[in-house]
């Protein structure tokens, strides 16, 4: 078993998306022998406050007694969320327990997710995390409200979750030459989580021209990795089309992909591929900064 500094985190609220976010966070950590920590965080920012702070429309001839109720309101409904949080990390350790985890860790903290992950990167193998919370969870034209943030701010692999748990197979690595496709070349050749898959290592570009003359190189760089079956495609036309369609038509389970190469004002103007794929995807994304 390796370190407690080298865990599978995953980030669990209760969503729609939280059981197959410790289905896959549970299958990832028994293929790569890692310890595994349920994550839960208290946000008490306005996005997510149920109701709205009401001290702001109380006169100056108001009683304090109104002010006093409402402060005893917000100290009730934090109470509630705490409780409500501690029952999901149970639910959701006794779950993954079922699936073969013999002591995964739980933690809830109060503040920022965001903030709490980077806090928590050093110990971070892998995080795993659905691809809408509760406040998206019915909009199915949105990520999650903070999940870009998440993607630019760690440095470790994420897995997004936007389906019912299923034992990747088969994957697809979206390959562009990019610094981040290198380490994910470099991550499926060298983790034991990609061990007896098939890979099916995907380059598309705009044109005929491109850096597909390193696909080759690229193939045989995880064939001598050992136990992995490598099927190497160039392909043209719109990148995130064609890989929607290849991932289709192949039946391939998870896709790993770079993530977020450029800027925020690049993807404003222009578009974000990341995004894109994130929310056309109907398999999980594997991805890396």
């Amino acid at each position: 078993m390796n370190t407690d500094s080298n865990r599978v985190l995953a980030c669990i609220d209760g969503s729609a998306l939280t059981e197959s976010v410790c289905d896959y966070a549970a299958w990832i950590a028994q293929r790569v022998d890692a310890p595994l920590k349920l994550l839960h965080t208290i946000d008490h920012h306005p996005e997510t406050a149920p109701t709205s702070d009401l001290s702001g429309n109380i006169g100056l001839d108001s009683r304090d007694h109104l002010l006093e109720e409402i402060i005893s309101l917000e100290q009730q409904r934090s109470k509630l969320r705490l409780q409500q949080g501690k029952l999901l990390l149970q639910t959701a350790r006794e779950r993954v327990m079922r699936a073969g985890i013999a002591e995964p860790l739980t933690n809830q903290r109060h503040g920022s997710l965001v903030e709490s992950l980077i806090e928590l990167e050093d110990s971070m193998r892998v995080l795993v995390i659905g691809l809408r919370g509760k406040v998206h969870e019915n909009q199915p034209d949105k990520i999650g409200a903070k999940l870009e943030s998440i993607i630019r701010s760690l440095h470790k692999p994420i897995l997004v979750v936007n389906q019912a748990f299923k034992a990747p197979r088969r994957i697809m690595l979206a390959y562009d030459g990019s610094k981040a496709a290198e380490k994910a070349v470099d991550m499926v050749a060298t983790s034991p989580l990609y061990k007896g898959m098939v890979c099916h290592l995907v380059y598309v570009s705009k044109d005929e021209n491109g850096k597909g003359q390193l696909l080759d190189l690229v193939a045989n760089k995880l064939r001598q990795a050992g136990d992995i079956e490598v099927i190497a495609k160039k392909l043209t036309g719109k990148p995130d089309q064609v890989l929607f369609e290849y991932q289709e038509t192949h039946d391939l389970d998870m896709t790993v992909m770079g993530a977020f190469s450029h800027t925020r004002l690049h993807d404003l103007l222009l578009g974000s591929f990341t995004t894109r794929m994130l929310l056309n995807s109907k398999k999980p994304l594997l991805l890396l900064r």
